[in-house]
């Protein structure tokens, strides 16, 4: 511009993860990188990101376009105007109305899709036309410098997706595999339960009917080693179940 104000101007279609950063980095860029080495900070001039976005990104209103700038945040006043961000959202943009505001129409001329579009729209408007013809001149040499700086977006864009993925993955992995383990440790608890359980029960079934066999054979006069041969269990078992019994031998009837 005149007065050597610096405009960074992007589209964006798709919702991108990391958009506020994105836009700090590059106007940040844009700023540090007008001073040469060893020039004054007077030097400096105003730097101006536009983000032209086909998506909502501020959900909690209607607003289709908003200014962005530092600010004292107990005050409310500016710090200084040396960087703005201006961001226009298409999808908030209203329907055709009378008397239109200057900026609705400059949001209807970037969020153009043909070439003919562009076309019609800068017959609306002189200063929209003058850009027109500005966008038409544009050098050979500053279209290689462009293409070079997005393909160097494009490479930082996709990396970022794709960390963005990558993390929106692992999480979505994670639920997945806490919602799965818990329901297989169900199934695997109530299965070993049951297994237990069926265990447990054959396992007191057997001791319940050695133990009716001891009492019958004690009372019939056998001793405890003489049981424990007959059964093959240990003496010390036979005489476990004798004592439950409060019966340690034959001699206990002779008595």
């Amino acid at each position: 511009m005149e007065d050597k104000t610096q405009i960074d101007m992007e589209m964006q279609v798709a919702s991108f993860d990391y958009w506020d950063a994105r836009i700090l980095f590059y106007l940040s860029k844009i700023f540090s990188g007008q001073l040469k080495k060893g020039e004054p900070y007077e030097n400096l001039k105003k730097c101006i990101h536009v983000s032209i976005l086909d998506f909502v990104h501020f959900e909690e209103d209607q607003e289709c376009f908003r200014t962005i700038c530092f600010c004292d945040e107990k005050t409310g006043k500016k710090y200084t105007d040396l960087m703005e961000i201006k961001i226009l959202e298409l999808k908030k943009i209203p329907g055709q109305v009378k008397n239109e505001e200057d900026i609705i129409n400059w949001m209807r001329f970037l969020g153009g899709k043909t070439r003919k579009e562009f076309a019609d729209m800068a017959k609306t408007d002189e200063y929209i036309e003058e850009a027109y013809r500005e966008l038409e001149k544009m050098s050979s040499d500053e279209r290689t410098k462009l293409e070079y700086e997005a393909r160097q977006r494009a490479i930082r864009d996709y990396n970022s997706q794709m960390s963005s993925a990558l993390k929106r993955g692992m999480k979505k992995g994670i639920e997945k595999g806490l919602e799965q383990g818990i329901r297989q440790g169900i199934q695997q608890g109530i299965q070993q339960g049951i297994q237990q359980g069926v265990q447990q029960g054959i396992q007191q079934g057997a001791e319940s009917k050695l133990r009716e066999i001891v009492e019958r054979m004690l009372r019939q006069g056998k001793t405890a080693e003489e049981i424990a041969g007959i059964l093959g269990e240990s003496p010390e078992t036979i005489t476990r179940i004798a004592e439950t019994l409060s019966i340690s031998d034959r001699r206990d009837y002779e008595s």
